[in-house]
């Protein structure tokens, strides 16, 4: 199974992706690399021919559509999002943006992508979240 995990450097998604990596899953690493993410976190797999890595925003879409279009994933585990309590204080636009319209924006795009590719009901989208979400 080829799986595109988002957020994947961060600390929770890093470990789905180690994990995947080492159950024999491709794994594509959809990553902004913002404050929570780094990509020591994967260092253990970042050799691996089963692990790939993308650096892009989950809001942008036409980025996302792309890296669909090349990797074709079997599932996309959505673990992005803007987390800190603290920072949602100071900041709550980009928590929004990202929680929100990042979601959408994933959905969105599998959706096209896979509905295109005549294999909507063969594909899964399985967002993870924490309750600071």
């Amino acid at each position: 199974m080829k799986l595109l995990v988002t957020g994947g450097a961060g600390f929770i998604g890093s470990a789905v992706v180690r994990a995947a990596v080492r159950a024999g899953h491709a794994v594509v690493n959809l990553d902004k690399l913002t404050y929570a993410g780094s990509l020591s976190n994967v260092t253990e797999v970042a050799e691996s021919p089963l692990y790939a890595f993308e650096r892009a925003d989950i809001c942008d879409r036409a980025a996302v559509d792309v890296i669909l279009a090349r990797h074709r994933p079997d599932a996309i585990m959505h673990l992005a999002a803007e987390s800190h309590v603290d920072r949602s204080i100071d900041g709550p636009a980009a928590f929004i943006e990202t929680n929100i319209t990042g979601t959408y924006t994933m959905l969105e795009a599998a959706r096209a992508c896979w509905t295109a590719a005549g294999r909507p009901d063969s594909f899964r989208f399985h967002h993870i979240s924490t309750d600071e979400v």
